[in-house]
């Protein structure tokens, strides 16, 4: 995601990013407080201590159901509709004005063809070309699909990889900058196993009959792809055939995504000298110097999957070439489908669309565009979307409630019964050194080295793909940019970076249900408080906790207290562990760790915090106290409808449990929630005493 991978850093609210835009016309608190809890959207046939999120959302759930195009319908859902339909009136109107302006001459018109405006505009626009698309196919893609086919050796196959590691084509592994764990201010080379065509490396080695079933769909998926590709049917079925073998190859030799999870076990910085002896039939040398990386030699290379690169080199003399060749053109076509004529976009989406994620049917043109310009041109477009959208107001709210949420937390840990008084004072430093992010970044992004035309969309996607790596590259071997974000304004997340030891909350997660300009400080604090707490303790997590203030990994904890730490988390782990969303899926409890502590954490420190500013606890509205409202904003934040294939696609990927078990895993460890609800012992929301986990 967003290339944070390399970072281990990044710390997501939601299973996937989504997007959204809204217009805030106050951010002041009404004086007649009022809840945006509606009842309408209870199922009042469930008692909240049997399922409190059916009880919340049941209403809603029930009159909301999924979209033809959706492969999941939410509260992120509908303000993603928001979002698309505002950006798309950004776009539409950059795309006009770019037609106007080039009837004119002058200066003027010079600087604003070479604009922010100019590029989102032509990107647009060549999206939105569906007749000049129709015609092209493939054909744009004419010269890397030859340069593929000439490989004729294992050191033309290397410089093949390298050229397409530079168009952000990053197969068979990953190349990246990142910060050295152990030295936050150095900038260093990153290399991470990858090259794989479906979601993850299970779904390659398991061996029930729905995983061998899905094989068998991916295998028809490459063919018919290859076949529009020009191949004959048995050639393109061959092909496909070969090329998931060499993929299977490449999951055996991947890490488990739980341990990836681990910063120790992803960390084995080393010279070019020994980087090299790992892969003696393949150039690191010729491979930075292909992607423009002149010093490499002088800077550290964390290859952070010393096995997978023992393994892969292997396969680069014992796989034959023509199975190489088929399987960069795959991965080629792979990448750049949805920039391709219907034929392409139409295949794309039956696999991915409908039977991973359970999609019926294909969003319209429009919005699939208007995506991929946020996704290819971010900050251009969300300097705009800031303008027009976030005001300053907006974003001292934001700042006042972090405070809030930050007082709280320090004080919280100084009465840790668990944490000895040494690791309390490292623990205060590192909260009290958080660098926090709020609305949008100081300092964008300059576009102005990147040529966006009105011409072919594959090429604009491909240019502005390469724009992006070479970025990346230019970050190597020089001190860190701490201005730099990781998600753009518009985007509804959040992110913890341990390496930068820093919270970053975009514009776009300052709206409802996460915040409501005139609702009471318990729907705010149930909602954007819950995330803000969430993103801190993540620097505190399975994870996190191996980081200090300065964002360097290093030990920091008293033996003891890891060991009391690993005894409360250890009983979430199970917690999670014992989850069956559906069919006999279990939740990975490894996996989601980090998430499901963050959101008890966050959600504990945000009620403490609610507490502490609270006047009364008494104060009702609409019939409810102001706890009962902080649990039911939480809870409304989270509702959603799933597809089966999607939910699954989830279990299997996705660090952070689906939206039921976030409310009921979280809830279920809280006393406050159990007398605002009258939750006894024994009922299905209310864990056993000894079972409740102790930590923030």
């Amino acid at each position: 995601m967003l290339g944070l991978r390399f970072k281990m850093a990044t710390r997501v609210v939601m299973a996937a990013i989504v997007v959204a835009i809204i217009q805030f016309v106050s951010i002041k608190q009404s004086l007649a407080a009022t809840s945006p809890i509606d009842p309408k959207n209870f199922d009042t046939s469930v008692k909240p201590s049997v399922d409190f999120y059916q009880y919340a959302n049941g209403g809603w759930m029930k009159n909301n159901p999924i979209p033809g195009d959706q492969s999941s319908w939410g509260s992120f859902n509908e303000l993603n509709e928001n979002v698309l339909h505002a950006l798309w009136d950004i776009l539409k109107s950059a795309s006009l004005d770019q037609k106007v302006v080039r009837k004119g001459n002058g200066k003027a018109a010079d600087a604003l063809r070479r604009s922010n405006l100019q590029k989102i505009g032509d990107f647009y626009f060549s999206g939105m070309d569906v007749d000049s698309i129709e015609k092209q196919g493939a054909s744009p893609l004419d010269h890397e699909m030859k340069t593929i086919m000439n490989i004729s050796s294992v050191s033309e196959l290397g410089r093949v990889i390298t050229h397409l590691q530079t168009l952000g084509i990053r197969v068979p592994f990953e190349f990246g900058s990142g910060q050295d764990f152990k030295k936050s201010t150095d900038v260093i080379i990153q290399l991470y196993q990858g090259g794989l065509g479906l979601p993850e490396r299970e779904y390659y080695l398991r061996a029930d009959e729905e995983s061998r079933k899905l094989r068998e769909q991916y295998k028809l998926h490459i063919a018919r792809m290859l076949t529009l590709l020009g191949d004959d049917r048995v050639a393109a079925e061959k092909a496909a055939s070969a090329i998931i073998d060499l993929e299977t190859q490449l999951a055996l030799m991947s890490m488990k995504q739980e341990d990836l999870r681990d910063p120790e076990k992803i960390y084995h910085k080393m010279s070019m000298e020994e980087a090299s002896a790992l892969t003696p039939n393949f150039s690191w040398d010729a491979f930075f110097k292909g992607v423009q990386l002149g010093n490499a030699e002088s800077i550290g290379i964390n290859v952070a999957t010393p096995e997978f690169f023992k393994q892969l080199d292997k396969m680069l003399v014992a796989v034959p070439l023509t199975e190489w060749k088929n399987y960069l053109r795959w991965h080629l076509i792979n990448a750049t489908a949805a920039y391709l004529s219907s034929a392409f976009v139409e295949e794309d989406f039956n696999f991915n669309g409908k039977i991973l994620s359970g999609r019926k049917e294909m969003k319209p043109r429009w919005k699939r565009v208007v995506a991929k310009t946020d996704a290819m041109l971010g900050e251009a477009l969300g300097q705009i979307y800031v303008e027009k959208y976030f005001p300053p107001q907006a974003k001292a709210r934001a700042q006042e409630m972090i405070t809030q949420i930050m007082i709280t937390f320090g004080e919280r840990v100084q009465v840790l019964s668990w944490m000895s008084e040494e690791t309390k004072k490292q623990a205060l430093k590192k909260l009290n050194t958080f660098t926090v992010k709020v609305g949008y970044p100081d300092k964008w992004r300059d576009y102005s080295a990147l040529k966006i035309d009105r011409g072919v969309y594959v090429l604009n996607a491909l240019r502005a793909m390469q724009f992006e790596f070479n970025h990346d590259v230019e970050k190597i071997g020089k001190p860190v940019d701490r201005s730099e974000w990781g998600m753009t304004p518009p985007t509804i997340n959040a992110y913890y970076n341990p390496s930068m030891n820093e919270i970053v909350f975009p514009a776009g997660i300052m709206q409802p249900p996460f915040f409501f300009a005139d609702a009471d400080d318990a729907v705010n604090y149930g909602g954007i408080g819950a995330v803000i707490g969430h993103e801190m303790i993540h620097g505190f997590d399975d994870s996190g906790r191996y980081f200090d203030a300065d964002g360097n990994m290093k030990e920091w904890w008293t033996a003891s207290d890891e060991k009391n730490f690993t005894l409360q988390t250890d009983i979430i782990e199970q917690q999670f562990n014992e989850y069956v969303p559906i069919d006999n899926l279990h939740i990975n409890g490894k996996l989601t760790l980090g998430e499901n502590i963050a959101d008890l954490g966050g959600l504990t420190i945000a009620l403490a915090a609610l507490k502490a500013n609270l006047k009364s606890e008494s104060n009702k509205i609409d019939g409810l106290t102001p706890m009962q409202r902080f649990f039911l904003s939480f809870a409304q934040v989270w509702r959603g409808n799933y597809r089966d294939e999607y939910l699954k696609l989830l279990i299997n990927t996705d660090p952070h449990s689906p939206s039921k078990f976030r409310v009921k895993g979280t809830l279920s460890n809280i006393p406050d929630f159990f007398e605002a609800f009258d939750v006894k012992e024994g009922d299905p929301m209310r864990r056993p005493t000894l079972l409740i986990p102790n930590l923030w």
